[in-house]
């Protein structure tokens, strides 16, 4: 698969979130890997020297030559390897952690990666992913305290639980204790449904 070469704002010829969104949808990621590399090749030979990926990295270097077997990590710089695994959600951000000890330290060490999936909790759960940085933890254990509990306050908040009929509907499900400010926030969405 190949990236067109489309000129973005201002003759930018670089990935949009978007673009690279809808790819990491259309295809599975080692397409993407894929797809990256070919796009970063092409920037290479840029007259202009307008590429992000040589305005990202501040340099203009020859990757190495890619096969299906050769990890992308391993090919592209370091900031391109990241905006690919920001396009990743956290389950799957996780499980790209297991797949190779270079992928997961990058991951691992990558505070970015965590914050912007910490951000998205935050927008459920702000009151105690907000404490939890206050106190000095890392967004990645912010992320790990609060993902399970913004996932469940994010089903009462949306309904999902605003007719059940018997305990067994609730079988299975991911439950957390909420305090009394998050019970008054669930009640409140119930009122003015």
């Amino acid at each position: 698969m190949r990236i067109s070469e489309k000129e973005g704002k201002d003759g930018d010829h670089g990935l949009s979130q978007h673009q690279l969104s809808d790819i990491c949808r259309r295809e599975n990621f080692s397409c993407v890997a894929a797809a990256a590399l070919d796009y970063w090749n092409n920037m290479q030979h840029d007259p202009a020297g307008r590429s992000s990926v040589s305005l990202l990295c501040g340099r203009r270097a020859s990757p190495k030559a890619f096969d299906d077997s050769q990890n992308f990590a391993e090919t592209l710089p370091m900031e391109m390897s990241l905006r690919i695994f920001g396009e990743l959600d956290a389950e799957s951000l996780c499980s790209a952690s297991r797949t190779c000890r270079l992928w997961r330290d990058i991951i691992e060490q990558s505070e970015q990666l965590w914050r912007r999936q910490c951000l998205l909790v935050r927008a459920v759960c702000q009151r105690e992913v907000d404490k939890d940085r206050g106190e000095g933890l890392s967004w990645k254990v912010t992320l790990v305290r609060n993902y399970t509990r913004s996932c469940a306050k994010r089903d009462w908040m949306g309904g999902r639980y605003s007719s059940v009929s018997s305990a067994d509907e609730l079988l299975g499900r991911n439950m957390v204790p909420f305090d009394a400010e998050t019970w008054g926030e669930i009640l409140q969405a119930e009122l003015n449904r």
